[in-house]
């Protein structure tokens, strides 16, 4: 793809590289999904999401922007080590990142029709407007990563993807520095964007089918108790909520993030359904499409994945990829939406607050997606946040927060 993987990416974003580059990439990722990192990043994802709800004790009518705050902090703490204390300005430029590049893939007829990159450069007059938002894009990245690589390279950096992983001289990558620097940012750029829309259309679950809403806090509440005698639930407790398990799986299924998925390419020759289709030739996963091919697909129904799989969220479900091309991080955001839509549902009950599209989400980070209200279930349940916020130090940090 010359524009989008070209010139936006500058053939370094890992989802649009040949085969032999993304393999490489592929490789040092996997530092992500061993135990070792799970455990220690399930700590951090904890901690994050208890400065979430404490934020919603605070600033209930700012909920959709305590969704872009957790993501964004568990995902830059992961990658670069240090909770973030970006500007909104700074987090507006990041997640028009992901905003510009999965636009750049459907609004240029060059990428479906690469030849026309061969013109000489004067006849490409798509060029110059892509160039420059490639540039920009480089040089946010740069403003985020350098401070980092600098501290791991005079070895005061703490820990973190890039510095246990990327950057580690056991890992032996086989690239440069704006490699390792695409890599680490692609990881906040996926992982913040995914786990705020997936949260904020749980929020809209609630408000179309209060049933499953109340259905899902029955579970909650066997499994951790009522009122005074309460727990916030815990990523230990996933075996235990398997309707939660499900209910994040249906929310992905219901309204998907991710209009396509990368390329895919028949490894032999297929026939299916009377189409003959050559090995080698490509295919593109039209995500919406798959999605809908179910009974009554507008219903909210995480019934349909209690088949014993609840606790594998990739499995039986394309939103994030599949084969040897899955998201490599779909087990951290299978983490992530489990321990927020499990402390949701438990202490957060939602009403409308005005009219609103519910096949339509404002996609903008920092908007209000649909009006809402947000309440804390009761005394006893704000009572327990509070505690939990200052056991994990931090209270004080989301008193003052001020909903980015």
């Amino acid at each position: 793809m010359p524009v989008s993987s070209g010139l936006v990416s500058q053939d370094r974003r890992s989802l649009l590289l040949p085969q032999e580059q993304w393999t490489e990439r592929r490789r040092v990722m996997h530092g992500l999904l061993n135990g070792t990192a799970l455990r220690q990043y399930g700590e951090w994802q904890e901690q994050e999401s208890t400065q979430m709800m404490a934020e919603y004790v605070f600033r209930p009518e700012k909920w959709y922007r305590h969704h872009y705050r957790y993501a964004n902090s568990v995902v830059v703490r992961i990658a670069l080590g240090e909770r973030p204390h970006k500007s909104s300005k700074e987090l507006e430029e990041m997640q028009d990142t992901v905003t510009f590049f999965v636009g750049s893939i459907g609004r240029n007829v060059v990428d479906w029709f690469p030849d026309l990159a061969r013109l000489p450069w004067f006849l490409q007059v798509w060029r110059p407007y892509w160039a420059r938002l490639g540039r920009w894009n480089y040089e946010l990245y740069s403003r985020w990563y350098n401070p980092v690589k600098e501290k791991v390279r005079d070895g005061t950096a703490p820990a973190s993807f890039v510095r246990d992983y990327l950057m580690h001289p056991d890992t032996r990558f086989k690239g440069d520095d704006d490699d390792l620097m695409y890599i680490a940012m692609q990881l906040i750029e996926a992982g913040s964007d995914t786990t705020r829309e997936a949260l904020n259309i749980m929020v809209m679950a609630a408000l179309e089918f209060p049933e499953v809403f109340a259905k899902a806090r029955a579970e909650v509440d066997r499994v951790c108790g009522v009122g005074g005698a309460a727990r916030l639930p815990v990523l230990g407790d996933m075996e235990s909520l398997r309707y939660i398990c499900a209910m994040g799986k249906e929310v992905l299924r219901w309204r998907p993030i991710f209009p396509l998925t990368p390329d895919h390419v028949a490894s032999q020759d297929v026939e299916f359904e009377g189409y003959y289709f050559p090995a080698g030739t490509g295919f593109v996963i039209n995500g919406p499409a798959v999605c809908d091919e179910c009974e009554d697909p507008d219903a909210f129904q995480p019934e349909r994945w209690l088949d014993g799989h609840e606790t594998d969220i990739a499995h039986g479900l394309w939103q994030f990829g599949g084969g040897r091309r899955i998201c490599v991080g779909y087990r951290l955001a299978q983490r992530s939406l489990f321990i927020n839509m499990a402390r949701l549902v438990q202490c957060v009950n939602y009403s409308p607050n005005g009219p609103y599209d519910p096949k339509h989400l404002n996609l903008e980070a920092l908007d209000e997606p649909f009006p809402v209200k947000a309440t804390i279930r009761g005394e006893e349940y704000q009572s327990l946040i509070l505690k939990e916020a200052e056991e994990a130090e931090v209270l004080d940090e989301a008193k003052f927060s001020g909903g980015l």
